[in-house]
């Protein structure tokens, strides 16, 4: 009998009853987890990202990463984004257009796919974003989350759908025709003649050297979260016990891709 069988060596399990067992045994962990223990391996598991991603150098706070985490949960809890993607885009209206403050990760791979820059709308105010709206034909950008939908070609190029979620904020994305397009006002080259990005009507414009590789990337299902100081701002997205008990449900998945 060789001594690499299993029947040689009975303490060796196939991949597949591995698996099993790790999922078995993560199962009654998060099982038997009290809420605070919940939530403390929540807030590891979002610091992990965080970092391996290295969101910190690139420029993105970590408060901000949580919400946007938060609601990326709950979205996907409610079933509303894509089973297949784990993609959040987020967009930090607190910095200056002339900073990079858009980030696509991928938080499966805990990586940055890009940090660019990102426009905001012509009444949103001039170099900072200091102003939101819902309403039509306010030329102003609106805050929260979005789920993105499929492409089409409109007067900018490859262009994508947006559908806003949050009731009263973003709501009219599609009857504002807000979406993600390239644009040549929102480069450096824009920024190193005017100090500032280009203005849109409302839409997230993006560099148009990246539109079409980030549009193809976030499109179909995916997560952006348009974030600012705003204090009106409230989202039904942003429920921590609800983001916490959807994680804890999804420790097997977690521990197997640890």
């Amino acid at each position: 009998m060789s001594s690499n069988s299993p029947e040689a060596n009975p303490m060796a399990a196939s991949p597949a009853a591995t698996s099993a067992l790790v999922t078995d045994k993560a199962t009654t962990a998060s099982s038997a987890m009290s809420y605070d223990q919940k939530q403390l391996a929540f807030t590891e598991h979002v610091e992990d990202i965080y970092d391996d991603a290295d969101l910190k150098g690139k420029g993105l706070s970590l408060p901000v990463f949580q919400k946007a985490y938060i609601g990326f949960m709950n979205l996907k809890q409610r079933h509303k984004v894509s089973s297949s993607k784990a993609i959040l885009t987020v967009i930090d209206f607190t910095k200056s257009s002339r900073e990079k403050r858009m980030w696509v990760i991928d938080l499966k791979a805990k990586k940055v796919l890009y940090n660019t820059l990102v426009a905001h709308g012509r009444n949103t105010g001039n170099v900072q974003a200091v102003k939101f709206s819902n309403q039509p034909n306010s030329y102003m950008s609106s805050l929260g989350f979005y789920v993105t939908d499929n492409t089409y070609f409109g007067k900018h190029g490859l262009s994508l759908k947006l559908d806003g979620l949050d009731k009263g904020f973003n709501t009219n994305a599609r009857e504002r025709a807000i979406v993600v397009h390239g644009a040549d006002y929102a480069t450096k080259d824009f920024i190193k003649q005017y100090g500032r990005l280009g203005r849109s009507l409302g839409c997230p414009a993006l560099p148009t050297e990246v539109s079409k590789e980030v549009i193809e990337t976030i499109k179909n299902e995916t997560v952006i979260y348009l974030h600012s100081n705003d204090k009106s701002y409230r989202s039904d997205y942003l429920n921590m016990n609800l983001a916490v008990e959807s994680f804890a449900a999804e420790i097997p998945a977690f521990a197997l891709n640890s």
